[in-house]
């Protein structure tokens, strides 16, 4: 990504947030454009290009009453996927294979082990992607460069580390594009709990333009009073986008937090929303 992309998502995630936070007042256009620090022209202009719907339009998307409506929509998918019918949550999952980390490789802390990491742009901000030779084992926006780095390094502090782009990257920046119809099978190479890779590979049914709970996904995995460990085990998801905790709200149609900035959930949600409904 651009710099100059990078700082239109800013803007566009920062006008989000005045919309939601504004929505009683009905913001005008021009309010939505001074608050971002742009003429009126420009900022609809680079607003529409990247949602492909007006600011006010998007607003519908990103609603309580539009997030209830998808949850109850969700039980349907989900009964879909259980009967084994065919559905985007079937196709997304067979595309995404995670391989657990074994347990020598979860204990010694990343010892004996080479990480290649980048960073790539994406339609939701900069990313870092990093892998083993096994597989993908991170991917997390990157607004702090730095700071993205040193998180990877500290789920792997004996690792070593050159960054340097591989076809697994190339593979899991094709999925990350909502958009692009040429995905090719994604391997992750994960360090997580029996019960992690468990609530993880339970994401990868929630499909685009969907969106699932807290105590959906627990009595998905057979735990149906493990919402807050289920809650827990989404917020230390170490793949963004591609296992999509983002697509995870609460029972009140709320977004909740979100690791990687809940704006950035928000932008996800309204984008995926519209975009699969057009």
């Amino acid at each position: 990504m651009t710099i100059q992309q990078e700082v239109d998502f800013q803007r566009i995630a920062k006008a989000i947030h005045f919309l939601q936070e504004n929505f009683k007042i009905q913001p005008t256009l021009g309010q939505i454009a001074s608050h971002v620090y742009m003429s009126e022209a420009h900022f609809q202009r680079m607003f529409t290009a990247w949602a492909g719907t007006s600011p006010k339009k998007f607003l519908q998307y990103v609603s309580i009453n539009h997030a209830k409506s998808l949850l109850k929509e969700s039980t349907i998918v989900e009964t879909t996927f259980q009967l084994g019918l065919s559905s985007s949550s079937r196709l997304h999952e067979l595309f995404i294979n995670i391989e657990g980390m074994t347990p020598a490789e979860y204990k010694n802390e990343g010892a004996n082990l080479i990480i290649l990491y980048d960073y790539y742009e994406s339609l939701f901000g900069t990313m870092l992607i990093a892998s083993t030779p096994k597989g993908v084992c991170h991917i997390a926006y990157a607004d702090d460069q730095t700071q993205a780095l040193v998180s990877l390094q500290q789920r792997f502090p004996k690792a070593t580390y050159f960054q340097q782009g591989n076809g697994m990257h190339d593979s899991a920046l094709k999925a990350l594009n909502p958009q692009n119809k040429d995905i090719r099978q994604v391997k992750l190479h994960l360090k997580g709990t029996d019960f992690q890779l468990k609530v993880w590979e339970a994401l990868l049914k929630i499909p685009m333009g969907n969106l699932s709970t807290y105590g959906a996904i627990a009595s998905q995995i057979g735990n149906p009073k493990a919402s807050r460990a289920v809650g827990t085990a989404i917020g230390s998801n170490p793949i963004a986008y591609l296992i999509p905790c983002h697509r995870v709200i609460q029972n009140s149609g709320m977004f909740g937090g979100y690791r990687w900035d809940p704006m950035r959930k928000t932008a996800m949600i309204g984008w995926e929303s519209f975009h699969t409904a057009v």
